[in-house]
Parts: C-alpha cells; structure tokens; sequence
C-alpha cells in the first residue's frame, strides 16, 4: 500500500514452513500481513471495489477465472497491484462461475490438480505481463474448505504448487493443506479471517448457520488485534479458543468492506502492530 515501502514478493522467503501452535513471539511489535480476495468481477457484471481496498493490503488473492474473474479483469488487478507493491496471489477454485465456487463439486484429486495448474498459469501470465511474479496461493470458497480436511484434495494443490513454482507460500488454515504443504518444503502462512465467527475447535461457523458472518466494523477490528496480540479468540459458543495467524484475510466481496478493512488496519496500527508483507511476516516467524 502507499505507506509501506515495496518490497519484492520472491525476496527472503524461507523455504520451510512452520508450526503455528510453537510459535515464538518476538519482543519487538508484531507483524501481520492484510490480504483480501480480489478480481472477482467478471465481464460487465463487478464485484467490490478493489482500487479502494487495494490501498489498505499489502497481499492479494485475485481470482483465476474459475468462480470469477476474466482475463480483462486479472489483467486489470495485477496492473493496480503492482502499481500499489502489494504481493499477489492465485486464488484458484472449483469450475463453478454460477454458484462463486462455493458449491461442493464431484472432482477427482487429479482434476484439483490440473485445474490448480491451470490457473496458476493463467495468473503467471499475467504476472510476468507486468514485470513480476505470484507471492502465494490460497484455494476459494468451497474448494478452500475442503482442502483443510480432505488429504486428497490438500495432496493435489499442493502438488500442483511443487510443480509450477514452489517458492510460492501456500495460504491455509490449519489442517490437511497447511500440514500436506509443510511436509513437502513449501512455506506456509496460516490465515486468520477477521469477520467469520470460530467453533471451539478452531474451524469457522458454516455460512448456513446465524451469526457466522460478522459485519461489525468495530468488533471485526477487535478481533483481529486479538488474534495478532493474543492468538486468541472467543469462540462462538463462549470458550476461548486459540487462533494464530500469519495474515488476515479481509472480504472485499460486500458493501462495507473498505470500511471494514480501513477500520481493522487502524485498530492494528494502533495496538502498535507492524503490517508488512507476507514474505517478511513468515521470514520473521521461522526466524524467532
């Protein structure tokens, strides 16, 4: 964003990841990164206002064309995300444009591979088009939750992130993908979701069920400086709940969510947490 200087996505990525339960904290202040889905227009039809939103993150997850998104429109997301140094990433789903990649499709693991590969090149593309490379990789909607509890479907992004470009970091929560990602050498960042709500062991409330989504500015905001600072949250059923993260995944994808997003980068910078880019956030954790 405007007031970070820029720094390459590539440049001091570790190559191993990292457990989030045996984290160190260091003394001086903490660092997040803020991430956001974006792209996810598609031809006429425009989803969020990503020039605004763009200006408040430091790493951004553009859709590939599978649930949203055209080649005009991740042409014209990369070009503001270079212009702005924030650090890209593929966000790639299940071929599902009518239901936004969040219906549950039939796929075998090899079909989540290839079409894995297949949108990471379509992305890649357009990276080089404008003179740099992917930062990550984070699975959308329904894809993205599976992964976190199929061994199959984890196996299958992860292997097709070893074979495009596996200095890529791997966006998950804890789970399949995180550990499946681990274990092959690729560097992981676990996401911490600042307007979903949590269950008590660590996963989100479904979409299904009330009080999932939280639309609060303000207690969106507080949620997140207690996840950076404290690696804690109440969770929905009143328990308190550990949750660790690397970045903090801000939806642009609703009516008040450069609010939202300008709100919880406000309340962090005031917590006194540093926000920086992903590539500096997990070189920093596994160095502590």
């Amino acid at each position: 964003s405007g007031d970070l200087p820029y720094r390459h996505p590539q440049r001091d990525r570790s190559e191993s990841g990292h457990s989030p339960r045996k984290r160190k904290r260091c003394s001086t202040m903490p660092k997040i990164d803020l991430v956001a889905d974006l792209g996810e227009s598609f031809g006429a039809w425009a989803m969020g206002d990503d020039a605004a939103i763009l200006d408040l993150l430091t790493s951004a997850n553009v859709a590939c064309g599978f649930h949203a998104g055209d080649p005009r429109t991740m042409d014209l997301t990369v070009r503001r995300c270079v212009a702005r140094g924030v650090a890209i990433g593929a966000h790639p789903s299940f071929p599902d444009v009518v239901g936004f990649g969040r219906r549950a499709m039939d796929l075998s693991a090899d079909e989540v591979r290839t079409d894995t590969i297949y949108q990471l090149g379509a992305l890649s593309g357009f990276a080089a088009a404008h003179g740099t490379r992917l930062s990550h990789l984070a699975p959308h909607g329904r894809l993205g939750n599976l992964v976190a509890t199929r061994a199959d479907y984890a196996g299958a992004v992860v292997d097709a992130v070893a074979a495009v470009d596996p200095s890529l970091a791997v966006l998950a929560q804890d789970g399949c993908l995180a550990d499946a990602a681990r274990a092959r050498g690729l560097s992981v960042g676990i996401v911490g979701i600042a307007d979903r709500a949590y269950q008590a062991d660590g996963t989100l409330v479904p979409r299904t069920e009330p009080g999932a989504v939280i639309h609060d500015a303000e207690e969106i905001a507080a949620r997140t400086v207690r996840i950076v600072t404290e690696g804690r949250l109440v969770a929905a059923d009143g328990s308190s709940v550990e949750v660790h993260a690397d970045t903090i995944l801000l939806h642009g994808d609703n009516p008040t969510a450069v609010a939202n997003a300008r709100a919880v980068r406000d309340a962090l910078l005031a917590a006194g947490v540093e926000i920086a880019p992903l590539a500096e956030v997990l070189a920093e954790r596994v160095g502590a």
